[in-house]
């Protein structure tokens, strides 16, 4: 199933199969989202999915059961 994923702010939408990483669909978009530990303590990761609440994009998949989702994308000035 075909989801599609629209990051923000950078106004960007892919479409994206149900258990891709994160990670890997943001790369494909060309966003670029900072990493630290990639095992989802660090939090460097972290983004909002809209329809689900902060996620570690490393550890993170598309989800089944959503059409669409919006990743807002945060910076942490520590990272």
């Amino acid at each position: 199933m075909s989801v599609s994923v629209h990051f923000l702010p950078n106004n960007v939408t892919v479409e994206a199969q149900v258990g891709e990483g994160l990670l890997s669909v943001a790369e494909r978009a060309g966003i670029t989202i900072p990493t630290g530990c990639l095992m989802g303590s660090c939090h460097a990761c972290e983004v909002e999915v809209t329809e689900l609440g902060d996620r570690c994009c490393c550890i993170s998949s598309v989800p089944p059961g959503h059409s669409q989702l919006t990743i807002n994308l945060f910076s942490d000035p520590t990272w």
